[in-house]
């Protein structure tokens, strides 16, 4: 097929390019330099002349805090090129992919996030996302929207890379440990979503990888894996202010996956060591 991923250039994105070549798909990728996807003209434009089977739709505005003071820009990128894209793919006739989040729901939940949950984002990182979310249903009869969390990958910034740096400078940090989610591997989410565009599955789909911890968990175990002596100080969420609001607890049920026969994210922690490996091989 041939697939349009915007965003290409980032974390995700990068991944996902990978394995569209890997399954020998058609892929043009996209960034802000190549194509602007808050300018709606552009965008059907672009769509029209490329006529794309699948648009991937990576791209985003994904700094959590500066969204708090960057309202208007995160909604243009996450809301309003969200629907630029989904009306083009519609134009075009083609399937559209959209990457959303766990900032859509507000943490107060004790059991895992099924895809019907209601929605209510603690800040503007979440609305905006959500807004796109909107868009795309509004937009389109047939649309697959994936909801992700807490994401690492050999192409981006980090909770891991962060983690690393500062354990190796310092031999001490502190970690939020009253935060619940399940983190995501970039490689296992690209493999996702592109096994999914390949069905007409359509609908809202929970992806990470399986099992839960907390971000306290999430650094003890990466020290773990690396061989680092690092000692790693559980903190509350008030006693390490952030601008935005996090939810509590994020963790996204992935039973549609199941339902759909579709093939489930490994554990988080194979997930890491497989992270770990690849980062090594490439430095």
């Amino acid at each position: 097929m041939k697939v349009v991923v915007t965003g290409a250039a980032g974390q995700l994105g990068q991944d996902v390019v990978l394995e569209l070549e890997r399954k020998n798909h058609q892929v043009i990728g996209t960034d802000r330099d190549k194509l602007d996807i808050t300018i709606e003209a552009d965008v059907l434009a672009f769509m029209n002349e490329v006529k794309p089977d699948v648009i991937l739709h990576c791209a985003a505005y994904t700094n959590v805090d500066a969204a708090e003071g960057n309202e208007e820009l995160a909604y243009l990128i996450n809301g309003l090129g969200t629907k630029y894209l989904a009306k083009a793919a519609k134009q075009a006739g083609a399937k559209l992919l959209y990457i959303s989040t766990d900032y859509v729901f507000d943490g107060t939940a004790t059991e895992p996030y099924e895809v019907g949950h209601p929605t209510a984002p603690l800040g503007a990182y979440g609305r905006t996302k959500l807004a796109g979310e909107e868009f795309v249903k509004e937009q389109l009869e047939n649309f697959y929207i994936v909801r992700t969390a807490w994401v690492f990958g050999a192409y981006g910034q980090n909770f891991v890379k962060t983690m690393l740096r500062l354990g190796k400078e310092r031999g001490e940090v502190g970690v939020v440990h009253d935060q619940m989610g399940s983190p995501t591997y970039t490689v296992d989410l690209a493999k996702f979503m592109v096994e999914l565009m390949e069905t007409e599955k359509y609908g809202i789909y929970h992806a990470t990888n399986s099992g839960i911890c907390s971000w306290y968990d999430f650094a003890v175990e990466i020290f773990n894996q690396a061989g680092l002596h690092v000692k790693v100080n559980p903190l509350t969420t008030e006693e390490f202010p952030r601008p935005a609001a996090r939810p509590k607890y994020s963790v996204l049920s992935k039973k549609k996956i199941d339902e759909q026969g579709l093939t489930p994210l490994r554990d988080w922690k194979e997930a890491l060591a497989a992270y770990l490996k690849e980062t090594n091989e490439k430095n």
